[in-house]
């Protein structure tokens, strides 16, 4: 039988607790879980590709069948390029799954052996987004509980750099 291996894509800027939990969750599934950071030209990113890419492996540690990876081009060809037929999307609300239904609709009528599976974030993390924790820690807020220690560092460090609004 061969590996299932899935890409749990993302822009992971930054990682929080809720991605951790997906990828945690993942690994009951999948034999290797391939964490893939993505370029969005559309978002402006408050953290490097390259930084990610380190805060991740340090939060997952040295797990056997978690890889970190940067996704240039095309996510579908990405998932071929990795032997994998699965893109793993975590899903915290309704409001997610519009927009998430008509990428994977658009993958599957591209490239029929890819399927994206959505697996609901757990209820701790419904509420969580990057987005959220970035404004949050730019004001000085709490977010200890949201993003694991290595992140915290990270976000304390850029926006203590920061000049204040």
């Amino acid at each position: 039988m061969s590996d299932r291996i899935a890409v749990y894509p993302g822009s992971f800027d930054p990682i929080t607790n809720g991605h951790l939990d997906i990828i945690q969750r993942g690994l009951h599934t999948f034999d290797t879980l391939i964490v893939g950071v993505a370029r969005n030209s559309s978002k402006k990113s408050l953290f490097s590709v390259t930084e990610r890419v380190e805060m991740i492996r340090e939060a997952v540690g040295n797990h056997p069948r978690v890889q970190v990876d940067v996704i240039d081009g095309l996510l579908i060809d990405y998932v071929r390029r990795k032997n994998s037929r699965i893109i793993l999307r975590g899903l915290r609300a309704v409001s997610d799954f519009e927009y998430e239904f008509q990428l994977a609709q658009v993958n599957h009528s591209v490239e029929k052996e890819i399927e994206t599976l959505f697996m609901m974030t757990s209820v701790r993390y419904g509420y969580l987004s990057s987005s959220i924790v970035k404004e949050m820690a730019a004001y000085n807020g709490p977010v200890e509980d949201f993003v694991p220690p290595n992140v915290l560092g990270r976000l304390r460090q850029k926006f203590s750099a920061a000049t204040p609004v």
